[in-house]
């Protein structure tokens, strides 16, 4: 960090936790050269809290180590602004260790990491973009705990009650919010590309640039979520990125670009056909085979589970196809240079760091393991599921699935998949514990 450097009056430092929560403290600018040359230490079972912010006691992390600090670092070298923060702020990602400065690797952006130097031990660098879709909400509805359309006072004063999927008109009716949106993201160095109007009342879509770094594709993505829920609440609105807000419309999905690229810079999915490579359809046949290991980072919540809906643009199966959007692996139409795949299957309330490292893992696993794809499905993916396995849609099914993983343990690791597994365990009994109101108006 520059010594000149003249932050404003307070900072953020947060690192991610496996549920995608941030975690971390805000402290005076007068501290701010000693945390970016030594860091800050935080309780490393912060990493493995469950949704709600408690720990997690079957993860082996709290009395066992008698709740032992981990070391907690900056990523980036300088502090980013908070453009949309009422009081002049800045913020710093970072990232967990141990003490000693070794990895820390319940840490899933440390997980991402290690499956990016993988990739680099066989001469290959990922290339990534992602697509997140998020719900605009009327400015009450995070007080209330329920849903509602936001009002557009901008355009006509009407409630965005209706679907209007690429709609420009919705989008002017938001100009004030989306151009601070993008203010915001010019200020935090966010490669933020298009904006769709999407399927749901008051939903949207923005897609980041393609990035030939991996962990900072994540790191935006992170950034991205935060910086849309704090310029919503400046423009008096809500904003979620909750798979399924809305129990009849459209669910919230993540989608991923990636290709790979060789030591000179080659795409090597691109083999001059419309097909791709024999490396691309490895990396297909590896995603095909890990998916159902892999649901519980792709839908990561209970609500999860409701977008996996034949017809609802979520796929229910582990399918891939070319333009075929009703698949879970689709290979876009494209020049042959821009040769790559999307992973359709996680939702939006997924941790960006853990749905990339998933993805390109068992990519990963297909290449080295030389795997076979099925044919791709040409047509309606959802009429032919009686050739598929049915991926997990249940939250208990897919943590069975991701408990009994060997890919995972090689992959991601042995410690992830202990206190991943501990705090979705967690997060189930308290909510089986409760009883809901549906269960008094039909059974009281």
């Amino acid at each position: 960090m520059s010594d000149m450097y003249e932050g404003n009056n307070e900072f953020d430092l947060f690192i991610t936790d496996l549920n995608g929560n941030l975690r971390g403290k805000r402290m005076p600018s007068s501290g701010l050269k000693s945390v970016m040359t030594q860091g800050v230490k935080l309780p490393q079972s912060v990493i493995g809290f469950d949704h709600w912010g408690d720990d997690v006691l079957d993860n082996g992390m709290v009395f066992e180590t008698g709740d032992s600090d981990g070391l907690c670092l900056a990523v980036h070298p300088e502090p980013i602004s908070v453009p949309w923060a009422e009081s002049a702020r800045d913020q710093i990602l970072a990232m967990m260790y141990n003490v000693d400065g070794t990895p820390f690797y319940p840490d899933p952006r440390q997980i991402l990491t290690r499956i990016v130097k993988r990739f680099k031990a066989l001469g290959y660098t990922p290339v990534v973009a992602t697509e997140l879709e998020f719900y605009l909400l009327d400015g009450q509805s995070e007080a209330k705990r329920q849903p509602s359309p936001p009002i557009i006072v901008e355009g006509n004063g009407v409630r965005l009650n209706k679907t209007d999927c690429y709609s420009i008109e919705e989008m002017d009716g938001l100009e004030g919010f989306f151009a601070e949106v993008r203010r915001a993201c010019e200020i935090q160095g966010i490669p933020a590309d298009t904006i769709i109007s999407e399927l749901g009342p008051g939903q949207f879509e923005i897609n980041m640039k393609h990035s030939n770094d991996a962990v900072q594709a994540a790191d935006h993505a992170i950034m991205f979520k935060r910086l849309i829920k704090g310029v919503a609440r400046q423009h008096d609105f809500g904003a979620t990125f909750m798979a399924k807000p809305y129990a009849d419309k459209s669910g919230n999905g993540f989608h991923v670009h990636f290709s790979l690229l060789d030591e000179q810079g080659i795409n090597v999915f691109d083999n001059g056909t419309d097909e791709g490579s024999s490396l691309l359809q490895q990396a297909v046949a590896g995603l095909l085979n890990h998916m159902s290991d892999s649901m519980l980072v792709f839908a990561p919540h209970m609500n999860s589970y409701r977008r996996f809906q034949n017809g609802a643009h979520a796929p229910t199966f582990a399918s891939w196809g070319y333009e075929n959007r009703t698949v879970a692996v689709r290979i876009p139409e494209s020049d042959n240079v821009a040769r790559r795949i999307e992973h359709r299957v996680s939702g939006a309330d997924a941790n960006p760091y853990l749905v990339l490292a998933a993805v390109l893992g068992a990519a990963l696993h297909g290449i080295e393991t030389k795997m076979s794809p099925p044919q791709p499905i040409e047509g309606d993916a959802y009429a032919m599921s009686e050739r598929f396995e049915l991926l997990p849609n249940r939250w208990e099914l897919a943590t069975e699935s991701f408990a009994d993983s060997a890919f995972l343990r090689d992959y991601l690791g042995e410690e992830f998949v202990r206190v991943y597994g501990a705090a979705k365990e967690q997060e189930q009994q308290k909510i089986h514990g409760r009883i809901s109101n549906v269960e008094y108006e039909a059974y009281l």
